[in-house]
């Protein structure tokens, strides 16, 4: 049974609360993302590979796909 990755996922700023939705890349981590409400430059929390497992809703495709090994950071 092949499971289905999730592209999308939503971003929430942890100093405004701002919400984006964002389409996370299959073959890249994203280690900084730009807060479209306050300004704040959000990077990965420690021990996560990026700003999507962080702070999104859902996380990454590598992630997705095969765990916390799979992916680059």
């Amino acid at each position: 049974m092949t499971s289905i990755i999730v592209l999308e996922s939503t971003l929430t700023c942890p100093t405004c609360g701002h919400v984006a939705t964002e389409t996370m890349p299959t073959d890249a981590c994203i280690w900084f993302y730009d807060c479209a409400g306050c300004g704040t430059k959000l990077k990965p929390k420690h021990g996560d590979c990026c700003v999507f497992c962080s702070y999104g809703d859902v996380a990454c495709p590598p992630i997705q796909a095969g765990g916390r090994d799979a992916c680059c950071g």
